[in-house]
């Protein structure tokens, strides 16, 4: 579904990614893993179209995506849930909903939202609440609600357990494995290394800029290496 290729991208002369290689096939949850300064959050960028690489390429389903501005990937199928949620905090859960369907012109926006909130029930109850008022978990829950909302094919998840209270975390995590079951395809990018390889089927390991490992999540879980310095066992 998704073939990232040799990608490399900058940041002035700071060469970020180095050749970054990946595949994600259509119904999986594949986790990218690594510390600070890997290179995760650059990958996810630059595959949403938020960063252009300097070298390589970003196909989707056969489609190469190129120099294709956010808002046209956003278009293609791809939806992004950036670290640090990034909702608008002056709207209200609705508002920020309603923003998240703003390509669309289909009939189904209605069906996507209260999908959304029988996969969030507490957005249902804040609905008119201001986003900027909500706590750390509900914020984090309207932010993958609005990406759901654009009905994208690819979910890509940046951080998505980041300053939750662990009762919240393993929430966060059981709904991101329910949207996988209802048919998204996600790309996860996790700190938290247990969790992420407990509900996916592949991962990688990126580190300074380039993937070293990658293999399905059970053989990552039980590779000494990933144990040492993702598991701390």
């Amino acid at each position: 579904m998704l073939r990232v290729d040799d990608l490399h991208v900058f940041y002035g002369q700071i060469h970020a990614l180095k050749g970054v290689a990946l595949e994600v096939q259509r119904g999986e949850i594949v986790a990218l893993l690594g510390n600070n300064g890997a290179g995760k959050t650059t990958t996810l960028k630059t595959i949403s179209g938020l960063l252009t690489p300097r070298r390589g390429s970003v196909t989707l389903e056969e489609q190469v995506l190129g120099t294709t501005p956010p808002h046209e990937v956003v278009r293609q199928g791809i939806a992004h849930v950036p670290e640090g949620r990034r909702i608008f905090n002056r709207l209200t859960v609705r508002e920020n909903l309603v923003m998240g369907a703003y390509l669309r012109r289909d009939r189904r926006i209605d069906d996507d939202m209260a999908r959304a909130f029988d996969l969030f029930p507490r957005l249902r109850e804040r609905l008119t609440q201001v986003a900027g008022t909500l706590s750390g978990g509900e914020q984090q829950m309207l932010a993958i609600a609005r990406a759901l909302m654009a009905n994208p094919r690819l979910l890509l998840l940046d951080e998505p357990s980041m300053g939750l209270a662990p009762v919240l975390v393993e929430q966060i995590f059981e709904i991101i494995d329910d949207i996988n079951r209802q048919g998204t395809t996600i790309l996860l990018v996790e700190q938290n290394a247990s969790m992420a390889l407990s509900i996916a089927h592949r991962a990688y390991v990126l580190e300074t800029g380039a993937i070293v490992l990658a293999g399905t999540a059970a053989d990552l879980a039980a590779n000494a290496d990933v144990k040492r310095a993702y598991l701390g066992e």
